[in-house]
């Protein structure tokens, strides 16, 4: 069963089109990933989908429904710009939030406390956001989207700002709440974080779909052509007619290999030029790899981001 459905959907501002003729589809239960560069139409697309804006074509249906006042406490929406009452207490207002999608006072005061030990921020919920760090009013924010018990979860960049704890506690809370059978949707530049979590993804670029599918499927389409080599010594055996990149980083290389290149020459060759080679796999492509040469046109991986980034 698809949860949500975009179908021919085009956006335009004034001249120009932020989206143009995306589809895709979430299937309940799962979490699905909406990627690309800055400046993509993630964020519009979202938009749609939460009813913000309207396509000027094609059809956004939530539920087999498209989105009305209804649905609304179906849907949590934790938006990429953030913002908080400065001058309200963190529970007051994460009350406040869940008596806007239909809970009662008793009840909201309940999951605030449940929400706000799970997120180990028990001991600010009588704060100010100004008190909180970055990092903690990101996770305010993300229980204001989710205190309503959502049946859909649209969470764009919801990892921005968090130190790699945070990051690591906010996973595994997504995770858990697809294992009650939620729908999540969640934009993010963090390629580790989509090959961890997501059941599929969809790539687009300049408001046009790049590539879609279930995670697994769209990694296989690309064959293995890169490997994973953990050498000593120099890198000279690495040659253009073999290699169409490679990253070298403090611990192995991450090398992607030209079509129809035998990853055994690039072994050889090694062997010949004297390194010492402690580990070698011929492996799938990463996501950030497959992410950057679908946008780009060129293999280039930088910590797990993209290289470069447009202005959004």
């Amino acid at each position: 069963m698809n949860v949500v459905d975009l179908k021919s959907v085009t956006k335009r501002f004034d001249q120009f089109v932020a989206v143009r003729d995306l589809s895709f589809t979430v299937r309940k239960g799962t979490i699905f990933g909406l990627l690309g560069p800055n400046g993509a139409g993630k964020t519009t697309s979202i938009r749609m989908i939460v009813n913000i804006f309207a396509p000027d074509e094609g059809d956004v249906l939530v539920m087999g429904k498209h989105v009305s006042p209804e649905l609304q406490p179906h849907i949590g929406y934790l938006p990429e710009e953030r913002g908080l009452y400065k001058k309200m207490k963190i529970s007051d207002q994460l009350v406040f939030f869940a008596n806007l999608k239909g809970v009662d006072s008793t009840e909201a005061h309940r999951r605030v406390d449940d929400w706000l030990t799970r997120l180990e921020l028990s001991d600010w919920k009588n704060k100010k956001p100004t008190d909180l760090s970055k990092g903690m009013q990101q996770k305010v924010q993300f229980i204001a989207s989710v205190i309503h018990d959502p049946d859909v979860m649209i969470l764009d960049e919801p990892f921005s700002g968090l130190d790699p704890v945070s990051v690591n506690v906010l996973k595994n809370v997504i995770l858990d709440l697809k294992q009650r059978g939620k729908t999540i949707i969640f934009s993010t530049h963090q390629m580790e974080q989509v090959e961890q979590m997501c059941d599929d993804i969809c790539l687009i670029n300049h408001g046009t779909q790049v590539l879609s599918g279930g995670l697994k499927e769209v990694k296989r389409r690309y064959g293995k052509n890169t490997v994973i080599m953990d050498f000593e010594g120099p890198d000279s055996f690495l040659s253009d007619d073999l290699v169409k990149h490679h990253n070298r980083f403090p611990n192995y290389s991450e090398i992607l290999l030209n079509d129809g290149a035998d990853a055994q020459q690039v072994l050889k060759r090694a062997l010949a030029a004297g390194a010492r080679v402690n580990r070698f796999e011929l492996v799938e492509p990463s996501l950030n790899e497959i992410f950057i040469e679908s946008v780009t046109g060129k293999a280039s991986v930088s910590n797990g981001r993209m290289a470069s980034e447009t202005t959004r």
